[in-house]
């Protein structure tokens, strides 16, 4: 089987992905992904992919993630990876397209406003 090459957005962050047969190794930056996303949660997301279309261990991933923050990072690979499992085998569309892993989220970061602190957030109001 060949290499899969594929890409994975969330927020700001942009993941690169190098797919093959394998046992299972996830890397990231040429870090372990347990060692790069501590958190457990965002382990689960990273691997959600392959829970779902069971085949848990059978691939190697040799990821490449850059901009954003930890979670849009995690989610960003997540999409990479489900894209992947697609080109290998569409039959894992489905399933992973009802889950919304094949769905880019739009949410971003609401720009500054001028005249205010942040976007939203306005400055102390007095009334003398």
């Amino acid at each position: 089987m060949e290499i899969i090459n594929t890409l994975g957005r969330r927020k700001t962050a942009v993941a690169r992905i190098y797919m093959k047969k394998g046992s299972g190794q996830i890397l990231v930056n040429n870090r372990d992904y347990k060692e790069y996303f501590p958190v457990g949660t965002l382990q689960y997301v990273v691997t959600q992919a392959f829970a779902i279309t069971g085949v848990e261990g059978e691939y190697d991933v040799k990821a490449n993630l850059d901009g954003g923050g930890m979670t849009g990072q995690a989610e960003a690979l997540r999409m990479a990876i489900a894209r992947a499992l697609c080109e290998v085998n569409t039959e894992n569309r489905p399933a992973l397209k009802a889950k919304g892993l094949l769905r880019r989220d739009p949410r971003m970061v609401e720009r500054k406003k001028p005249g205010r602190p942040k976007a939203r957030k306005k400055f102390q109001f007095s009334k003398r």
